[in-house]
């Protein structure tokens, strides 16, 4: 295991831990949480032996390997494939040795690298990588395109790949899912599920630490509180905490008020729409949150636009592509104040290309885009972060949309999202991704738009300044358009959701955990017509193949069996979790007069969720060499 003793880290002057402690056991899932610039990147560098105490004890397993992901690729011209196995250092060294003793004919020395191979089980190894690139969104023919030839985004999921590859003691990863879509990123949830070493996670997405993490570090004040049970658990458990704080009373009653104006008018449409009643949900859950978010640096709010058309944006038979290539055929699409739209869809569909002809950077191949003569747009995209001027402050941003504004009110307007004394006035050059991005949504913000389009916005903002964003956008008057891989942010702020597959844009309905379900049976119909095609190909005689088959389904029976039977406990024990967790939702259950039955409740959980963890990844484990096995036998008949 990892002791962490009464330590403490300085970096540049600046105490960020100070008699902090904290034991890391063996296979434990921990989620690194706290404010940026509280010391997490720090702690991973201690972990990865790049930094030193400079007070207390650090007791590392010296027979531990770790496995962290690089922030820098280089324009490699090995292909993907071999860039990621050189993630496994030993195997990738037995490739190259083979490569070389194939060449120079030396079949003794070919024969003993054969050997190291085996040992390492060096077969699966290649098999995992191309696993590992097919979740993360890579097709058959990227595999074997050169590292140089992706772009930044896709060089960091090449680096996460490599990460991954090798069976690591301690896996350190720092906000994987940033340049990850929905469907990498409920892949990436599932593969760290499973995961058999120990794994410290940083990450921003609520959701995805709620999925895999069993114990939450906090670092707060210097210190490392240790919860456990994952981000939600102690999102509640910090939220009863600060509603006790008097001192921040007042804060926390304003943020529920805000919250249960936006309750009673949606309230006032449940019987009319099926969202509404959703969205009712959503916001009642947010409300019991909302104490755990009283001292965040981050206050702002969507002012109510100057005017809202109807319909602010029509999309009649509209075609988008980029030059003779068409990408979305006979979009139709109908923009209404207070229309609040998320696209989903797989990796490459073309949802970034629907954002981008609702923002005009695309103009229609056919068809009508109409835009109403009073349309604002509020256009938000990872792109927006390079063309700020490096040179000028946040100030100056502002001065240049409001000349005649006066620069004490732009400073008071760029307080709530942190930009606070002279840090609103110094050069945007050396901010970080996460103020580059804060930047940006302030000056959406500041122009009162009437039509937002947001292209993963949450990339680079922590979980303050993200709560914050969709608490600002529950009070947002006009249409929103979505993309996002935040499920959090999804689920709180869009009432329906889009699907674009196959070239069209369709109404998909109005839960996003349908999506799932609808991605699996994809994937599955995706596959089948794969093994059809290598059937429709085989030259195997029927008969001999249908022996084959009897055979392989009596050899799998009782894997079969298993699965049949984890998937019968998996639904027995979620259900009485959920119903615990349910139960722990009640705020009258944390009265003193409840205490008894909060202790209960807390124990069960407690009990339930590693039980339901360890059976999930026991089906995972389980449904995966089904899969290899299915995988197997149908590459014996082709």
């Amino acid at each position: 295991m990892i002791q962490l003793s009464d330590i403490e880290l300085l970096r540049g002057g600046k105490t960020l831990l100070k008699n902090a402690s904290a034991t890391l056991f063996p296979e434990h899932k921990v989620g690194l949480v706290g404010a940026n610039g509280c010391g997490k990147s720090s702690l991973f560098a201690l972990l990865k032996g790049e930094l030193q105490l400079d007070s207390g004890e650090f007791q590392f397993p010296k027979d531990w390997s770790i496995a962290s992901v690089k922030q820098e690729t280089p324009a490699l011209e090995i292909s993907a494939l071999d860039y990621v196995l050189q993630g496994h250092p030993e195997y990738y060294a037995c490739r190259i040795a083979l490569r070389d003793a194939e060449a120079s004919g030396d079949g003794a020395k070919q024969a003993q690298i054969h050997q190291q191979i085996e040992h390492l089980k060096g077969y699966s190894i290649e098999a995992k990588a191309g696993e590992l690139l097919h979740g993360l969104g890579f097709s058959n023919e990227q595999i074997d395109n050169p590292v140089s030839a992706f772009s930044g985004g896709w060089r960091m999921r090449l680096n996460l790949a490599q990460a991954l590859i090798r069976d690591a003691d301690l896996l350190l990863l720092d906000e994987p899912t940033n340049h990850l879509d929905l469907d990498a990123v409920y892949w990436l949830e599932r593969f760290l599920r499973a995961y058999t070493g120990t794994l410290v996670l940083i990450s921003h997405d609520r959701e995805f630490l709620d999925a895999v993490v069993d114990q939450i570090w906090h670092i707060d004040r210097s210190l490392i509180n240790v919860y456990k049970g994952h981000y939600s658990q102690f999102e509640r458990q910090k939220a009863e905490r600060m509603a006790q704080q008097q001192a921040l009373f007042d804060k926390q009653q304003e943020q529920i008020a805000h919250l249960e104006k936006f309750i009673t008018r949606f309230k006032a449409k449940a019987s009319k729409a099926k969202q509404a009643q959703s969205r009712v949900k959503a916001l009642e859950r947010m409300e019991k949150l909302a104490p755990a978010h009283a001292d965040s640096p981050f206050d702002f709010e969507f002012a109510e636009p100057s005017a809202l058309p109807n319909p602010l944006m029509t999309l009649d038979n509209a075609q988008a592509g980029y030059g003779d290539i068409t990408i979305l055929h006979q979009i139709k699409l109908n923009l209404v104040p207070g229309s609040r739209i998320a696209l989903l869809g797989r990796n490459g569909a073309g949802k970034s290309t629907l954002i981008k002809l609702l923002a005009g950077e695309l103009q229609p191949q056919s068809g009508e885009v109409f835009q109403h003569q009073g349309l604002k747009i509020g256009y938000f995209a990872q792109h927006q972060l390079e063309s700020l001027d490096l040179q000028a402050s946040a100030v100056t941003h502002l001065q240049r949309l409001a000349p005649d504004a006066p620069e004490q009110s732009l400073r008071d307007f760029l307080g709530g999202f942190a930009f606070n004394g002279d840090r609103a006035l110094e050069p945007v050059a050396p901010f970080s991704g996460g103020e580059k991005a804060r930047l940006v949504l302030a000056m959406l913000v500041f122009q009162k738009p009437n039509l937002l389009l947001l292209d993963e916005p949450t990339n680079h903002l922590d979980l303050e300044m993200r709560h914050a964003l969709v608490m600002a956008l529950q009070g947002f008057e006009g249409a929103m358009v979505t993309v996002s891989h935040d499920r959090h942010m999804l689920k709180n702020t869009a009432d329906e959701f889009y699907l674009v597959d196959n070239g069209s844009v369709s109404q998909f309905g109005y839960d996003l955990d349908e999506y799932y379900q609808w991605l699996l049976n994809a994937n599955k119909a995706d596959s089948k017509k794969e093994q059809a095609e290598v059937k429709a190909h085989s030259s195997s005689n029927r008969k001999e193949v249908k022996r084959l088959e009897a055979e392989f389904r009596k050899s799998v029976q009782p894997l079969k069996k298993e699965i049949d039977k984890l998937e019968k406990q998996l639904d027995k024990f979620s259900e009485q979790l959920s119903d615990v967790e349910s139960q722990l939702g009640d705020n009258d259950l944390y009265s003193d007069e409840n205490k008894a039955k909060l202790t209960e409740l807390l124990g069960k959980q407690a009990e339930l969720t590693p039980k339901v963890n360890q059976i999930e990844e026991d089906l995972l484990m389980a449904l995966e060499e089904m899969e290899e096995k299915q995988a197997a036998f149908e590459a014996s008949l082709a």
